[in-house]
């Protein structure tokens, strides 16, 4: 007697060589037949596909579900690292602004009591009107801006005009209620200037360009990239020691400042009162 199995295995064989054989022809008729339906019924391919989205929509929502909590999971701690960078830096920078606080609280301390033994004479207080540049009336060949503030706020022509970064320029005429601002870019601008790293004395020259020109150095005086440029304060018109830019290059002899006043973004500005020094003469002419 044969075994069943044996018998089952011979029926089963051909049967499944037969789906084989057919599978692929199958499923081309039932492309065929979706497509004639779907020309031949519109509304019925559609209601159907709904259908089908309508129960397919659950059950993809359900297994999204771990998924964006995992996406969430990733960006939480995408989030923490950020974090946890951020707050080292923040304490290496404060470290850092602690250190230069400390610095500059000695520095006071050393020059209040050098200015006490030497019976130095302080620089004249300065104070300062802030307003808004309300346009560029500039051009080709100057370089100007328009402040809403003029001699009502107490503005006067020459004083100099400072933003958040440096130097913007000086006001060059003034009116009721505004005033215009001649920038050191501009062609008519020189300013007295002193390089910082070697105590240079020069002359900052606007040629209406962004990067105007340092003109007059001593003979023999090494000027390099980076070197940084405040006013000196000579001739009184403007305080000494207000930042103004950093030199980018020295070609063919030519030394050329970037400024740091960012002049696309200018807005606020404050104009300073300064009481330069003045000679005074007594009754007998000294």
């Amino acid at each position: 007697m044969r075994p069943f199995g044996g018998s089952v295995t011979r029926f089963a064989m051909p049967l499944r060589v037969v789906a084989q054989r057919f599978a692929y022809t199958m499923l081309v008729v039932a492309s065929i037949a979706i497509l004639v339906a779907s020309k031949a019924d519109l509304v019925l391919i559609e209601r159907f596909r709904t259908q089908v989205v309508d129960f397919a929509a659950p059950i993809l929502n359900v297994a999204s579900q771990p998924i964006s909590g995992f996406n969430r999971v990733v960006d939480k701690i995408a989030e923490l690292v950020s974090l946890h960078e951020e707050n080292d830096r923040l304490r290496e920078e404060n470290r850092r602004l602690m250190q230069w606080q400390e610095t500059a609280r000695l520095l006071q301390r050393d020059n209040a009591q050098l200015q006490y033994l030497l019976n130095g004479k302080r620089d004249p207080e300065a104070s300062f009107v802030t307003g808004r540049v309300i346009a560029d009336v500039g051009g080709p060949f100057v370089r100007t801006l328009l402040l809403n503030a003029g001699a009502e706020d107490g503005v006067e022509k020459g004083q100099s005009v400072l933003s958040a970064d440096g130097l913007v320029g000086r006001i060059a005429a003034i009116g009721r209620s505004a005033s215009r601002i001649l920038l050191i870019t501009d062609l008519n601008s020189r300013i007295p200037v002193l390089v910082e790293q070697s105590g240079y004395r020069a002359i900052l020259a606007g040629d209406n360009t962004d990067k105007p020109r340092l003109e007059f150095l001593p003979v023999g005086a090494q000027v390099s990239p980076g070197d940084r440029l405040t006013t000196s304060g000579h001739g009184g018109l403007f305080p000494p020691g207000r930042p103004i830019g950093i030199v980018t290059s020295t070609t063919n002899g030519i030394v050329r400042v970037q400024p740091y006043v960012d002049w696309d973004r200018l807005e606020f500005v404050s104009v300073l009162r300064y009481d330069r020094p003045a000679l005074e003469f007594g009754a007998d002419g000294l």
